[in-house]
């Protein structure tokens, strides 16, 4: 099984770091790497180790995805125009999974993916269960009525733990999300230093 749903916190000490800022993250408490070995692991780490850190820890914020879901991702923003890592990063802030998690109507991007597969959302106006689905500006994510009141929902709604980002637009009492433009990196509220420079090196190297 690909995706670590039930194991999510133990990616933030696989990379060394509490990606997603998450207070319940076992991080804060035991910051070093799993395994009986995990205090000791202090390595010089090379460029190439440096590089595929940086991919590992993109790749897990947004929820884990597939290598091979990840890598056409990289190969579609290296064939635009402008500056490849920038592309990376629009790309994946485009995705369904990614504006649910922003709009804070779930906890996660884990429960993003679930809530969606789960045909608890539409975009602009249509049932859509595709998380990795691409958003384009001006497009409107709505929780469907019937989900409205699921506790889910309701609970990530009103948690202070995450701002919503100028680029989503959400409208609470009818639980819209309209996704009003591709954000650069500075824009986009990572808990932690994402380096999207250092994924398009591991790739093109």
């Amino acid at each position: 099984m690909s995706r670590r749903h039930s194991a999510k916190y133990k990616i933030d000490r696989r990379v060394g770091e509490n990606i997603w800022g998450r207070p319940k993250s076992p991080f804060n408490k035991r910051n070093y790497k799993p395994g009986q070995h995990g205090q000791n692991r202090r390595n010089k780490v090379s460029d190439f180790g440096m590089q595929l850190m940086a991919k590992q820890k993109l790749k897990a914020y947004y929820g884990d995805i597939t290598e091979k879901q990840f890598a056409k991702t990289y190969v579609e923003a290296a064939r635009m125009k402008g500056n490849s890592a920038e592309n990376l990063i629009g790309l994946l802030e485009s995705r369904l999974d990614a504006v649910v998690y922003r709009a804070k109507f779930v906890p996660t991007v884990f429960a993003a993916r679930q809530f969606i597969n789960h045909g608890h959302v539409m975009v602009n106006g249509r049932r859509c269960n595709i998380g990795s689905a691409r958003l384009k500006p001006g497009d409107v994510v709505q929780v469907r009525e019937k989900s409205r009141n699921l506790a889910l929902v309701l609970e990530a709604l009103g948690s202070p733990e995450r701002d919503i980002p100028e680029y989503v637009e959400v409208d609470p009492k009818a639980m819209t999300a309209t996704y009003k433009r591709v954000p650069a990196l500075a824009d986009v509220p990572y808990p932690v230093k994402m380096e999207p420079a250092q994924v398009v090196e591991f790739y093109s190297s």
